[in-house]
């Protein structure tokens, strides 16, 4: 090997091992550890596929029914996410709530449900009489019985179809409050 070629192969061994050098001192696992630290956040540490629950009331009742699609539990918040979520509210009754969405954040010890898009809540009852109430997103206290939104609603009734914007559900009682802006179109009988 001549004395230029030669030269030539150590210049470049020499930018090589500068350049590794330079590499390893940025040090490669200080960017998986901080790809680490964003993605705990969100850590999934555990799902279930086709979902299905029933919780019985102290009496022996049927309390409620409940399945999802896909459930996905999030670690470091302990929210539980929901994909369509259907929920048979019986509360010992014969006459159940039906509350559905598209998607759902279950809050720790599920003390609050966030319902997402398409967001259904419907009720016969014992007169065959039925009632669906329809809006974007609502939150459920499951414990209290009790459903709210800010977004704009719509309750179908047998006597007529009303809007609002805002509601409070009282689900026990099956009272509920319009918050603002309500509108109505009721047939006289």
């Amino acid at each position: 090997m001549n004395g230029k070629l030669r030269n030539y192969v150590i210049g470049l061994l020499a930018v090589a091992l500068v350049g590794a050098l330079g590499y390893w001192n940025v040090r490669p696992e200080s960017f998986m550890e901080r790809q680490a630290a964003a993605e705990s956040d969100t850590t999934i540490d555990f799902y279930v596929v086709g979902a299905s629950a029933q919780q019985f009331q102290t009496d022996g009742q049927l309390q409620y029914e409940m399945t999802a699609t896909k459930l996905e539990h999030i670690k470091a918040s302990d929210i539980t996410l929901v994909e369509k979520p259907d929920l048979q509210l019986y509360r010992g009754t014969q006459y159940p709530w039906h509350v559905r969405s598209d998607k759902g954040e279950v809050a720790p010890e599920g003390k609050q449900v966030e319902l997402i898009d398409n967001v259904r809540i419907a009720r016969t009852d014992a007169q065959n009489r039925p009632t669906v109430i329809t809006t974007s997103r609502a939150t459920v206290f499951p414990d209290k019985e009790y459903a709210q939104t800010q977004q704009a609603v719509r309750i179908e009734a047998a006597n007529g179809v009303t809007t609002a914007q805002g509601m409070k559900a009282y689900m026990n009682d099956g009272k509920i409050d319009l918050l603002s802006n309500v509108r109505g179109q009721h047939e006289v009988r």
